[in-house]
């Protein structure tokens, strides 16, 4: 036991805590002396240890489970100490069979309600004896009701979830306010769309659901009191429930994690982390089966609420649980009488505060000499540092999404009134576009469609003027899977005021006068099941990123990722655009990333935000500017020249001298001869798939990812249509597509044994990676004018993350004191992950490439670092490009070197395990003057021997990295059905291995990398989309990059032509192997950061316009909102 502290603790050290026996029962005070603790502390003689005759008696009335808990225990052994305070325990079974009057007497009463407690007999006592209450008894009634305990909050002005109630008569539960809609509930005229929260009004039912969008899945997660390793489970089912009466509140997304915080007094809150039940529903115990948690530091603005919490429900005890979301708190539920378990420095707290509440109201009138406590009950806090070593601060990951079925598009003019209705109905003349994507919608379109066909059938002679073909192909890939996911299928229409400016590409048509609709049917596009191991398996390998991992988990990487994460020190955000392959990506990397279980839905929704609603990581490709049309147009012209390419075609298509571009010019030869091939491969391919749906074997037959053989022939069929027109030249915006749809098939439908599948393969692939990379750019100019119309709010963004990376209030902090066994409570790490397509990998890419990062005469690792992106030929599934940030704490603050910045990238899925790549120079390579150099002591790589923080307990999540760890040397695991090999991963359909993160740099300044992005945002907003017309040399083109090298490139065509396009077999490198070297330690300088600026552009209320052009403060995220009010949630 410690020491007293206060002049009225007991200086005897020994606790004196009774069984409370009723007035005529004093006699058998012996006998109860068995519940005292620390017998080993009591002296024979009883008599020695009895307390003073000036007693104040403090009565502890609950239900036997809660007086016996290992925290009432400690607590009300410390509490003994106090030399005039008696604890008597009521018997429960006095509390539950005997009248008030025979219970025993007590000054002070702490008593409160559980499962079984008469709380009426309890108030009963309180109105005979009238002793001082810890805890008001009445109050605890409106915590018993979910429905008073919100009235109660708002009514204190404290931060909420917006919430409506639904109170169900039980004798006619059909007649309430509730109407139900596929993605949405309105109660009482409020409507709350999915993800929404539902509870029990009843604060004792446990049973919370949270029902989840169709476009995550659909479905629901349903939590429950915590039984065994267990806290919610998944359920397919959507609709809310029909009998009972409800809160519905909307879904607050907090990244995974709950804070619970507990009072003792209005100046007292202790507050920790665990994660969120909703998350997987799995309990993070440790090794002596308790939930992890770890306390956290709390805001001044929530201890306030934690203030006002505990003298609005009067309970001096009070446990209540936070929600932090879009930079601000919110209560959501109050619990009443809580400890905190397992905090020795919490008991010591909470008996020391409690006792001094007793002596403060008790000890004048029982003449008992007692002073306040000079010392502050709240220790502030001190600072700790972090070590010697440079510290890893922030990684941001700019992603693609893993692997999809191909996409698929069809477009048709439309004029029938009906399609018109819809229009109108949806809003669609505000701005002449409209997106139809929910299952409702997409059912009256297919209604409409169904119709029209109909009455073309009855009246061949109607008026109809939709095409049938087109019509049937619409209902047919409406009508797939039997239902509607807004995931797959979405119909865009745009209005036409004078109708379709030119005929389609497909069939000459009289052209007809009038407002027409352009219908836009897309579908495909789903991330499969091998996209889903691919995401999962690179969340898993990306951990090995973060430092840390010896000790108990020594050989098994991502341990130090891990235990940043289980202890709240790592600030995870995830960011994924509206796609739902980019959002399924994004929410199986996190399950990979954080070792994580079950379905994707619950993750998609509480750990992946959607930033569609600012353009941060989707681009409306109809709102760009003409630049990308005009280097389409560019890029056709070139592409139908039926000849042999010449110098000036390599010139005029190759300004860049890109390897990789000119490997595949001299593969094509011929563009024209080559499209003529690839045709007359398309053409064999369908003619050999007609006869195999003509086999009565293979009628039935199942492709990957439940594809029938007559939905493969519709994709191929129609690119056959398409690729070639009417005028016998070739569609060459079709050749990414004829591209997407081989490699499709020779990845998963190889089997199938179709002859010449891989010629097409190999053949398309040359001509698209000409066509692809090209239609962001031909010369250095138009590249940056295209990626910053795609990029540009990314970029801003980026440089954001960099420059806020110090914590502030809307971090989970480490409260210093509590943590005990933490080696390192003051580091934190900041992960932004932006999940997203192939258009913003390839436009950020470019301002790297040809923004001026550096300059390739002068810097060697720089130039090599070109070279080997020149060579890169397909940023394919899962390419990654990664920023990490770390920060040397011996440097001087002010110091150039006391920042680190290291960029990295991966080309993403091996197309073909047998292709051979460019090679880099690995993850971190020596540079040349230090190849000779021992690791520094305290360089980056010295980062991995951290020690292990000793407090980390054996959980679930380390076992499953167990399970599954990335080798270093040459050796093959099994798990499962997956292996893990050198080559990568595999399993799920043959998942092909992905490659290693190749350093680009890892010697850039924080003030290098902070300047060029500013010059980049800057510039990008100068150029508005501008770009030039075609010209062979950009010299005379106002540009921020040198001009392009006056040489042409027309003499590379005179070298031999590479194999790399070819798929030629090459060695295979381990997948996101960590070649560990020697590293530079580069010059960097901190830069400067504002305390107006918020830590996160999202958390606050920014207007697009503010963070894309305006150079003013934003408002801090701290800014409370009104009660109630509906707020913009961070995307």
């Amino acid at each position: 036991m410690s020491e007293p502290s206060s002049p009225g603790e007991s200086q005897c050290g020994a606790p004196r805590f009774f069984v409370g026996c009723a007035e005529d029962e004093s006699e058998g005070l012996d006998d109860c002396a068995s519940m005292r603790t620390d017998m080993e502390l009591y002296e024979d003689d009883l008599e020695d240890d009895s307390p003073p005759e000036c007693q104040i008696v403090v009565g502890i009335c609950c239900m036997m489970k809660k007086s016996k808990s290992k925290p009432m225990t400690q607590i009300l052994e410390r509490l003994c100490k106090f030399e005039y305070i008696t604890v008597v325990i009521f018997p429960e079974d006095v509390i539950l069979n005997e009248p008030v009057e025979k219970w025993p007497l007590c000054d002070c009463l702490i008593s409160f309600h559980s499962k079984g407690f008469p709380l009426d007999k309890a108030v009963s006592y309180a109105k005979l004896r009238n002793p001082l209450l810890i805890n008001d008894l009445n109050m605890q009634y409106y915590i018993q009701d979910r429905r008073e305990v919100y009235r109660i909050l708002q009514e204190e002005g404290i931060d909420l979830p917006r919430y409506a109630v639904l109170n169900r008569d039980p004798d006619n539960p059909d007649e309430c306010n509730l109407v139900e809609g596929e993605d949405q509930v309105e109660v009482n005229g409020e409507v709350f769309l999915k993800p929404f929260v539902e509870k029990p009004v009843s604060a004792e039912d446990h049973n919370v659901y949270i029902y989840y969008p169709t476009s995550a899945g659909g479905g629901s997660q349903r939590l429950f009191r915590k039984i065994g390793s267990r806290s919610s489970v998944y359920s397919p089912e959507s609709s809310v429930r029909k009998t009972g009466s409800y809160i519905y509140e909307e879904f607050m997304p907090t990244d995974g994690t709950d804070v619970k915080v507990y009072t003792v007094g209005p100046d007292y809150a202790h507050a920790e982390a665990r994660k969120s039940p909703a998350l997987d529903g799995k309990v993070e115990r440790d090794s002596e089966g308790k939930e992890i948690r770890y306390p956290v530091m709390l805001t001044a603005m929530e201890k306030l609420v934690a203030r006002k919490v505990c003298l609005a429900f009067k309970q001096t005890v009070c446990g209540f649980d936070l929600l932090r979301a879009n930079g601000h708190s919110y209560v959501c539920d109050v619990n009443g009488f809580s400890f905190v378990k397992n905090s020795m420095k919490y008991y010591d707290d909470c008996a020391k505060i409690l006792g001094n509440i007793v002596m403060r109201e008790l000890a004048p009138q029982f003449q008992i000499p007692w002073s306040i406590p000079t010392e502050a009950e709240d220790i502030p806090i001190v600072p700790t540092t972090s070590g010697t070593m440079m510290e890893l601060r922030c990684v941001i990951a700019v992603i693609r999404h893993g692997d999809r079925t191909p996409k698929q598009k069809m477009k048709m003019e439309v004029r029938n009134p009906m399609f018109f209705e819809l229009f109108e109905k949806y809003g669609g003349y505000k701005t002449g576009k409209l997106k139809l994507k929910k299952p409702k919608q997409l059912q009256e379109v297919l209604d409409i469609t169904r119709t029209l066909l109909t009455d073309i059938g009855q009246h061949t002679d109607c008026e109809i003027e939709e095409k049938k073909s087109k019509l049937e192909q619409l209902k047919t890939v409406l009508e797939m899977y039997g239902h509607f996911s807004g995931i797959n299928r979405k119909v865009q229409l745009t209005y036409l005021p004078h109708g379709q400016p030119k005929t389609s590409s497909e069939e000459e048509d009289t052209r007809k006068e009038g407002p027409s609709i352009l219908l836009v049917l897309k579908w495909g596009g789903e991330l499969t099941p091998a996209g889903r191991v691919q995401a999962e398996e690179l969340g898993r390998a990306f951990r090995c990123m973060y430092p840390g991992g010896q000790g108990d988990y020594a050989g098994f990487p991502g341990c130090g990722l891990l235990r940043l994460h289980s202890t709240y020190r790592h600030d995870l955000k995830i960011y994924a655009s509206d796609e739902g392959r980019v959002q399924m990506t994004a929410a199986a990397f996190a399950k990979g990333l954080l070792a994580l279980e079950g379905e994707l839905t619950p993750i998609l929704v509480q750990m992946v935000k959607s930033a569609n609603m600012n353009g941060l990581l989707d681009n409306d490709i109809e709102s760009l500017s003409g630049c990308q049309q005009r280097v389409k147009a560019r890029l056709h012209e070139i592409m139908q020249k039926d000849e042999i390419f010449t110098e000036e075609d390599f010139d005029r298509l190759a300004p860049t001298c890109s390897s990789s571009l000119v490997n595949s010019m001299k593969a094509v030869e011929n563009p024209v001869s080559m499209c003529d091939q690839v045709y007359t491969l398309v053409q064999s391919l369908t003619s050999q798939i007609r006869k195999r749906l003509e086999d009565p074997k293979s009628a039935d037959l199942q492709l990957y990812h439940s594809e029938t053989l007559e939905m493969m022939l519709q994709r191929w069929s129609k690119l056959e249509r398409d690729f070639r027109m009417k005028s016998g030249r070739y569609d060459i915006s079709k050749i990414p597509d004829i591209y997407d749809c081989v490699k499709y098939d020779v990845q998963h439908n190889i089997s199938l044994g179709l002859e010449d599948t891989y010629e097409l393969f190999k053949l398309s692939r040359a001509l698209a990676n000409i066509v692809i990379p090209q239609e962001y750019g031909i010369n250095k100019v138009e590249k940056l004018d295209i990626a910053y119309a795609y990029c540009l709010p990314l970029v801003k963004k980026i440089q954001l993350d960099l420059q806020r990376t110090h914590e502030d209030e809307s971090v989970n902090k480490l409260h210093p004191l509590y943590s005990r066994g933490v080696l390192s409570p003051g580091r934190h790490v900041r992960t932004r992950l932006y999940f997203t397509s192939e258009s913003h990998v390839h436009s950020l890419l470019s301002i790297f490439r040809y923004g001026g990062l550096l300059d390739e005469e002068k810097d060697q690792q720089w130039k090599r670092a070109m070279d080997y992106l020149s060579a890169v030929s397909e940023l394919n599934y899962m390419t990654q490009i990664v920023i990490m940030l770390y920060e040397d704490n011996n440097k001087d603050p002010s110091s150039e070197e006391r920042f680190h910045v290291e960029l990295h990238f991966s080309p993403g899925v091996k197309v073909s395990e047998e292709e051979s790549a460019p090679m880099g120079f690995g993850f971190r390579p020596a540079s040349a003057e230090n190849d000779q150099k021992q690791t520094d002591p305290g360089s980056l790589e010295n980062l991995v021997q951290d020690e292990p923080d000793r407090a980390l307990p054996l959980s679930e999540a380390i076992s499953t990295q167990r399970k599954s760890p990335l080798i270093r040397n040459r050796k093959t695991v099994c798990f499962k059905k997956t292996f893990i090999n050198l080559c990568g991963f595999e399993g799920c359909s043959m998942v092909p291995s992905i490659y290693p993160l190749e350093t680009l740099h890892n010697s850039l300044s924080l003030k290098q990398v902070n300047e060029f992005l500013t010059t980049m945002s800057v510039d990008g907003t100068d150029s508005a989309g501008q770009c030039l017309t075609e010209s062979p040399c950009c010299d005379e083109a106002p540009s921020p990059v040198p001009a392009e090298p006056s040489a042409p490139c027309s003499h590379l065509a005179d070298s031999p032509p590479t194999e790399s396009f070819c798929g030629l077999p090459g060695s295979l490198p381990v997948l996101l192997e960590l070649r560990e070297s020697s590293s530079e330690t580069g010059s960097s300088a901190q830069t400067p950061l504002t305390p107006e600026e918020p830590d996160e552009f999202f958390d606050t209320h920014e207007t697009v316009d503010v963070w894309r052009g305006s150079t003013g403060t934003l408002p801090h995220p701290g800014t409370p909102l009104e009660v109630g009010a509906p707020h913009v949630p961070e995307p």
